[in-house]
C-alpha cells in the first residue's frame, strides 16, 4: 500500500508544482491585490468626496489643502499599485514554506485594522504633522513603486533585480515609505492599541525584508555585491 500511496502523494505534489507554474495560477494570484486596491481606491475616492463636502469652512487653507492632497496621494498608490499587479512579469523564483507568506499578508494589511479604532481629535500641529507624513509617505511609495514597475510583489518572489533610482542606496524604500505613512495614520487613531498594531506591523515587514533577501540573493549571483554596498532601509542607520 505505501507505493501506490507514495506514488499518489507524488503526482499530487508535482501536480501542485505545475499548477503553480502556469498562466492560470499567475493571473488568480494577482486577483486579490487587485481586487483589494481597487476597492480601498474607490472607498478613497468616496472619502475625499465626502471631506471636500463636509470640510468646515474655518479650516486654515493650509491644513484643508494638505488634507485634500493626502487623500489624493492615497488614491495615486492604489492606482499605481493596481497597475503593477496587472503588468508585473512572473516570478523567477518565489519563498518555500507557509512563514513568508503569512508575514506578506500582515505586513501588508494589518495596519488597515487601525482605521477600524476612534479617531482623535488632533491639535493644529499634530493635524499638520500626521498629514505631512501620510502625504510624504505615499507620495515617496509612488516614485519607488514607479522604479520597481513590473518587479513589485506583495509576496517574497524574485522577477528582475533593480538597482537604479532610489534602490542605489536603499535595498527596501517602499518598506521605509509605507512606514512613513503609517506613523501618520496611525496619529490620527493613535492609542495603546493602535501603536501596538503599528508594533507588531512594522516586526512583519522587517521579517518581509529579510525573506526577499534570502531569495533575491538565491535567485541573482549580483545580489550579494548589491547588498554589500548598500543600507536595507535607513542611510547610516540600518
Amino acid at each position: 500500500m505505501r507505493g501506490p500511496r507514495r506514488q499518489a502523494w507524488r503526482f499530487a505534489d508535482w501536480d501542485f508544482v505545475t499548477l503553480q507554474q502556469s498562466r492560470l495560477y499567475d493571473v488568480l494570484m494577482r486577483l486579490p491585490m487587485l481586487i483589494w486596491s481597487a476597492f480601498l481606491g474607490l472607498a478613497s475616492v468616496v472619502v475625499l468626496q465626502e471631506y471636500v463636502r463636509k470640510a468646515d469652512p474655518g479650516l486654515p487653507v493650509v491644513v484643508y489643502i494638505l488634507n485634500i492632497a493626502m487623500r489624493l496621494s492615497v488614491i495615486v498608490y492604489l492606482v499605481v499599485i493596481a497597475a503593477t499587479v496587472v503588468v508585473r512579469m512572473r516570478p523567477a523564483r518565489k519563498a518555500r514554506g507557509v512563514e513568508p507568506r503569512i508575514s506578506a499578508l500582515i505586513g501588508t494589511f494589518l495596519l488597515t485594522v487601525v482605521v477600524v479604532f476612534p479617531r482623535r481629535d488632533l491639535s493644529m500641529l499634530a493635524g499638520l504633522v500626521s498629514a505631512v507624513l501620510t502625504l510624504g509617505g505615499n507620495t515617496f511609495a509612488v516614485v519607488v513603486l514607479t522604479q520597481l514597475r513590473q518587479s513589485f510583489s506583495i509576496m517574497a518572489e524574485a522577477r528582475q533585480l533593480v538597482t537604479e533610482g532610489v534602490y542605489r542606496m536603499v535595498r527596501h524604500p517602499l518598506y521605509l515609505a509605507e512606514e512613513i505613512a503609517a506613523i501618520g495614520i496611525v496619529m490620527q487613531f493613535f492609542s495603546l492599541s493602535t501603536a501596538a498594531i503599528l508594533a507588531v506591523q512594522i516586526g512583519f515587514q522587517l521579517r518581509r525584508m529579510r525573506n526577499e533577501e534570502v531569495i533575491l540573493a538565491d535567485t541573482f549571483p549580483e545580489y550579494l555585491a548589491y547588498r554589500a554596498r548598500t543600507v536595507r532601509i535607513l542611510p547610516g542607520i540600518y
